[in-house]
């Protein structure tokens, strides 16, 4: 099995969901869409309050190279643009619909074939229908299939890790629509002029392994790799190192050694855009946890409100006491269910009070687990240090920028430092200061 250094072996809980299939919910009465749901600049509005939107227009759109457009997910009247709760912090201007009842579009097998369509044109299409990274970074896909001339890409690697405990809607979407994942994968191939791809898999899932790799049986650019159950096996510096044994640079990216990484999820997206001219509307999201009634896996429009969508799994328990958007390790704590879903939203995890005890920080003790479990081989507790004292300048001779926030460190502390945030807090110091 190849795998990476360091890292960690996680209770999985992905029992919860990782038998149920993907069910689409029905149409949200309201929808709520950020202007700002991607890595680069926030969408402007080209509706305003009054005007009725169809499922699939594009409703809001900016001019920088790095940014998305945002679509319609359902067919109504554009109520109002405020200001309202943003699910990964504070506030942000959006788009509110109110459905107008009649139900979902049902989008169908286009004429165009991605045989005929060039390179650019396929970037086009990528780019119009406001398609991201779906694995959590949410980084504009047309970009990342856009590198620039001096740094060729030779390999494509397609993430079918999700690594995060409890979160089982990759594994879904692999078995479902593997066609599809790989029809998306092909794609990326050819807009990047890729010599070969890779699709990555964790061990824990070897019926979608065996799947892949009966759909891949006819000899072909595209191998599968089996990869060891360890976290953050799914960060794209993991998965290079273990699939090609490349190490991107530090303050690098992946095509920096001629890779491009692609979350399944994404690649389905790419695949819809092309076969059916479907922007993205939707995306899958695993509600599980203790704390919620009845886990799945749902196919939601983007801006249904999380209340909304834990109701459609029988609402939350009575000791539920902790809601996360994503994973318990890099997911992030709500104070409200009235927040939307996004293009980042890969799930609504749901702790009870017992799985969600705070415990007071106490000095570090210098153990080094931390240092020992660390991916990138960083020295958080030096980090932390510097972070307290407010060193700026010192922290990014230390590695600060190289953090993936993983949460590795955290979870390993016996003293519960709240490391990650500490982390946070100083990439955050120094990109102001850099800027």
């Amino acid at each position: 099995m190849k795998t990476f250094r360091q890292g960690l072996h996680l209770v999985e809980k992905k029992e919860l969901s990782e038998d149920k299939k993907i069910k689409k919910i029905s149409s949200p009465p309201r929808v709520i869409l950020p202007l700002s749901q991607h890595t680069g600049a926030p969408g402007i509005p080209l509706v305003k309050v009054g005007d009725l939107v169809e499922e699939g227009q594009k409703i809001a759109d900016a001019d920088s190279f790095i940014s998305s457009p945002i679509h319609a997910s359902i067919s109504g009247k554009v109520s109002s643009i405020e200001k309202v709760p943003h699910p990964v912090g504070g506030e942000g201007e959006a788009i509110i619909i109110e459905g107008n009842g009649n139900g979902r579009k049902v989008w169908e097998k286009g004429k165009v074939s991605s045989r005929s369509l060039e390179a650019k044109e396929i970037r086009k299409i990528i780019r119009e229908a406001g398609i991201v990274g779906l694995g959590g970074a949410a980084f504009p896909t047309h970009v990342k299939l856009s590198p620039p001339e001096n740094k060729p890409i030779d390999t494509i690697i397609l993430n079918g890790c999700e690594c995060e405990p409890y979160l089982t809607g990759d594994h879904r979407l692999m078995l479902e629509r593997a066609d599809d994942c790989l029809y998306g994968l092909r794609l990326i191939i050819k807009v990047t002029g890729a010599t070969r791809g890779y699709v990555g898999i964790e061990s824990n899932k070897g019926d979608a392994i065996a799947l892949m790799r009966e759909k891949l049986k006819v000899k072909g650019n595209i191998q599968v790799v089996p990869l060891k159950t360890k976290y953050p096996q799914g960060g794209e510096k993991m998965l290079i190192k273990a699939i090609l044994n490349r190490e991107v640079p530090s303050g690098g990216l992946p095509l920096d050694v001629g890779v491009v990484v692609s979350n399944v999820g994404t690649a389905l997206a790419i695949a819809e855009a092309i076969k059916w001219g479907k922007p993205l509307l939707e995306r899958v999201v695993t509600i599980t946890g203790s704390g919620v009634s009845q886990p799945a896996n749902l196919w939601v429009p983007l801006g249904t409100p999380f209340s909304c969508v834990v109701e459609e799994c029988g609402g939350l328990k009575e000791n539920a006491s902790k809601v996360i958007m994503g994973g318990p390790m890099m997911g992030l704590s709500q104070y409200t269910l009235d927040v939307p879903v996004i293009k980042g939203t890969s799930g609504i995890l749901v702790l009870t009070e017992s799985e969600a005890v705070a415990r007071e920080e106490e000095p570090c003790i210098k153990c080094a687990r931390c240092i020992d479990h660390c991916p990138m081989g960083l020295v958080p507790t030096i980090l932390a240090r510097l972070v307290k004292a407010e060193r700026w300048d010192s922290l990014k001779d230390y590695g600060v920028m190289d953090c993936i926030e993983c949460g590795c460190c955290a979870y390993v502390c016996p003293s519960k430092i709240p490391l990650v945030h500490l982390m946070k807090l100083g990439k955050f110091q120094v990109s102001q200061r850099q800027a």
